[in-house]
């Protein structure tokens, strides 16, 4: 995908940014939660989901705060499953 077909598309994903990681781009965006245990019970349900889906993301989990960073190995960059999984994600927190 097209870095304007990325953003385009982000527009409906409030919160994720493209960045560029190792000259790699990506989807990322950081949720902030009260405390550690909330964040890791977040971060278990990412990594459930991205099982089910067979795509995995990059998972920084700290005090209170986990970032997730998604993009495809095999096409070096976000694809539109990364968008899709961004979006599932954000179902998991709103429900």
């Amino acid at each position: 995908m097209t870095s304007e077909e990325i953003k385009t598309a982000l527009e409906n994903l409030p919160g994720w940014k493209l960045v560029e990681n190792n000259q790699v781009p990506q989807l990322e965006k950081a949720y902030s939660f009260k405390n550690f245990v909330e964040a890791l019970a977040f971060t278990n349900q990412v990594g459930a989901l991205a099982e089910k889906e067979d795509h995995h993301p990059a998972i920084l989990t700290e005090w209170g705060k986990v970032t997730l960073n998604w993009w495809s190995h095999s096409a070096n960059g976000v694809t539109e499953n990364d968008l899709k999984m961004a979006a599932m994600v954000e179902q998991l927190i709103t429900s």
